[in-house]
């Protein structure tokens, strides 16, 4: 296949403070102890796509991914690291590479990815159907931890307004609408001429898109040039492909965009839009429409094809790009989906590295990690947790629903449920932490007790 691969892994991502940092960029953050953008490089390098270019965001956060990529996987994969300025977005980022791409055809993956769907298969979808782009949908992941706490609650209230609204064909092969972030709670707008030309639609609010996207070179180029606007992918692109699919003239611009549009408000899930016109649903209605009224070929119009392919819902599908979903991410890789983890696991169901030193009377769990090196003492507890490498961890300590990094420090009697604790953290004797993300390098002093707070050190 004649397709160039590009893994837009960002930089230091603002909704994932205070996990991230200089140090530490997105695309290094740990999920069951290996970064999580190593899930992205192996599922590639599965499907046989080892030829790369990694874009990051910002020359510091381009040094350390590129210095990791260099070490792991050397022999492995052929990789350029691109950088790119911060802040601009993740269609700005393609711009900025734009000398790079070559090939027919683009595959664009975010590294934030974690998922067992073959990027192959999208890009064989897409080579199929000849379409400008194909998007990768997968079902829509369920937040938080079995034992929730109130803010793991709020952010999953939060996280409603963040789904996709998007409009399919009845045999779910093309894109007809999408609808993402802010504009989910807006009033659904719908071509009318897509309407008619496919003759019913469905509705899903059950769906994610994964950012995992095939686009036709050429085509992609030529919006990025002309809309210099345009920042996103998800939010500026792909939308504005799917709404000019049957008046593909985009070297003229989006200049009647808004107009003839169908106005649809308050649809639930699935709803069926079925009673707009008897031109029964059809994989071929970009071309009955491009002939013209009544197959009038002096009338032909020019159409082009944004295409679909929904994973399985048997296969793991979701994106580190919140603090929720990064906890979400780590208990699912020890846990149901631990086949995406690379380790093997015991009969308990849970990794503890042949040099951990467990105490007397000390527990771990199953769905439970503990990294090389790491110490506990006696009568500790640890619940569906996963716990670095080289951490010391002292005696009559409870650790539920977290994540702890590398090089911790954990002193006596302490309690932390639901929280996220980063590398070379200290926390003293009697610390009570519950849903809290304590940062890079924080002392957190002795008996303290702390609840949904975000601690951390501030950047110089």
């Amino acid at each position: 296949m004649d397709f160039q691969v590009v893994v837009l892994a960002g930089g230091t991502s603002r909704n994932l403070v205070p996990l991230v940092s200089k140090e530490v960029p997105k695309a290094l953050l740990p999920v069951a102890n290996r970064p999580v953008l190593s899930y992205v490089l192996e599922l590639l390098e599965q499907s046989n796509l080892k030829n790369l270019i990694v874009v990051v965001g910002g020359e510091d956060a381009a040094l350390r991914i590129g210095g990791w990529i260099s070490s792991a996987y050397a022999d492995r994969l052929h990789v350029e690291v691109a950088t790119v300025p911060e802040d601009i977005g993740t269609a700005g980022a393609l711009r900025a590479i734009g000398h790079y791409l070559t090939a027919h055809d683009i595959l664009v993956v975010s590294g934030d990815l974690v998922s067992d769907v073959s990027p192959g298969a999208v890009a064989a979808t897409h080579r199929r159907h000849d379409a400008v782009v194909t998007a990768m949908l997968c079902s829509a992941p369920v937040s938080g931890p079995s034992e929730t706490g109130p803010s793991v609650g709020k952010d999953k209230t939060k996280k409603q307004g963040r789904y996709n609204i998007i409009g399919l064909d009845t045999t779910k092969q093309f894109l007809l609408f999408i609808a993402a972030g802010a504009d989910v709670d807006k009033d659904i707008r719908v071509q009318k001429s897509i309407l008619r030309a496919v003759g019913q639609m469905e509705i899903h609010a059950d769906l994610m898109d994964a950012h995992l996207y095939a686009f036709k070179r050429s085509v992609l180029q030529e919006i990025l040039v002309q809309k210099e606007n345009f920042q996103s992918l998800k939010q500026d692109v792909l939308p504005y492909l799917v709404r000019t699919q049957l008046r593909s003239e985009l070297s003229h611009g989006a200049q009647a965009e808004e107009n003839g549009n169908a106005k649809v408000v308050s649809l639930d899930n699935k709803v069926m839009l079925s009673q707009l016109l008897t031109n029964a649903s059809s994989p071929s209605f970009h071309e009955l429409y491009a002939m013209g009224p009544v197959g009038d070929a002096s009338a032909s119009r020019n159409t082009h094809k944004c295409c679909i392919y929904i994973a399985s819902k048997n296969k793991y599908c979701a994106r580190l790009n919140t603090i929720q979903a990064f906890s979400d991410i780590n208990r699912d890789v020890v846990g149901d989906a631990s086949h995406l983890s690379g380790f093997s696991f015991s009969a308990h169901h849970n990794i503890i590295h042949h040099s951990a030193v467990l105490g007397s009377k000390t527990t771990v769990g199953p769905q439970c990690m503990l990294g090389e090196g790491s110490e506990m003492g006696d009568k500790c507890s640890v619940k569906r947790s996963v716990l670095g490498r080289h951490c010391r961890i002292g005696s009559n300590v409870k650790i539920v629903n977290s994540v702890i990094m590398n090089y911790v420090t954990i002193g006596d009697g302490c309690s932390i449920q639901g929280s996220v604790i980063c590398s070379n953290v200290q926390l003293q004797d009697r610390v009570v932490l519950r849903d809290c993300q304590v940062g890079a390098g924080y002392v957190v002093t002795a008996g303290s007790e702390c609840k949904g707070e975000s601690l951390a050190r501030k950047e110089k």
